[in-house]
C-alpha cells in the first residue's frame, strides 16, 4: 500500500520540495509513508479499494496521538538528507492543526491512472457515513487548489492556509459532521 501512496503523490509539488531529487523520491516517500501507516493502524485506520489503486489514512485525534515509536530515527533512516524537509513539513502541519476531537485525513491517494474516476470520493464518502453517524468532524491537509475544491464539495471548509518555503500551498480545512437522514 505505501507503494500505491507514493506513485500517488510523487508528481506532487510538495513530494518535488520534499524531495528534490526525482529518482530518490518515490523510495524516501514509501520509506516515510510506512511510518505513517504502520502508526494509523494503532491510532486511526486505513481504507483501501479493493484493486488497491486508491487509499485513505485516518488518525483518530479524539484525545492525544502520541509521534510514532523512535519517530526522528526511523524518519532519518527513510528520507536521509531530506530529513529536514520532513520534519519542517511535520512541524507545519503540528501547528496548524486544531486542538478539538476529530479524525484526520492524513493521505488520500489515487494512483495517477485511476484519477478523476471517482475513487478518492467513494473513499471520503465511505468514512464520512461513519463520522456523522458518529457526530465526529474530519480535519485535513490540501495541497493543491483541485484537491481544495475536491474537499469543500465533501462539505470541508478551509480554515487557514500556509505555504511550504518554496511557496507550495497548504490549505487546512475543517468537516463538520452532516446531519443522518434516516429513510
Amino acid at each position: 500500500m505505501t507503494g500505491l501512496i507514493a506513485e500517488a503523490v510523487s508528481p506532487l509539488p510538495t513530494a518535488a520540495w520534499l524531495v528534490p531529487d526525482a529518482e530518490q523520491r518515490t523510495s524516501a516517500l514509501r520509506d516515510q509513508f510506512k511510518i505513517l501507516v504502520e502508526h494509523a493502524a494503532f491510532y486511526g485506520h486505513i481504507d483501501v479499494l479493493y484493486d488497491r489503486s486508491a487509499a485513505a489514512v485516518w488518525f483518530h485525534h479524539l484525545g492525544p496521538v502520541p509521534p510514532p515509536h523512535h519517530y526522528d530515527q526511523r524518519l532519518h533512516e527513510a528520507c536521509g538528507s531530506h530529513v529536514h524537509r520532513f520534519r519542517h513539513l511535520d512541524a507545519l502541519f503540528d501547528r496548524h492543526r486544531p486542538a478539538e476531537p476529530h479524525h484526520h485525513l492524513a493521505l488520500l491517494a489515487v494512483t495517477p491512472a485511476a484519477q478523476g474516476t471517482g475513487r478518492g470520493t467513494a473513499l471520503l464518502d465511505h468514512h464520512h457515513r461513519h463520522l456523522d453517524q458518529a457526530g465526529i468532524p474530519a480535519y485535513l491537509e490540501a495541497s493543491s487548489p483541485r484537491a481544495r475544491d475536491l474537499y469543500t464539495r465533501h462539505g470541508y471548509e478551509p480554515r487557514r492556509a500556509f505555504t511550504l518555503p518554496d511557496g507550495t500551498p497548504f490549505w487546512s480545512m475543517w468537516r463538520e459532521p452532516q446531519p443522518t437522514h434516516q429513510s
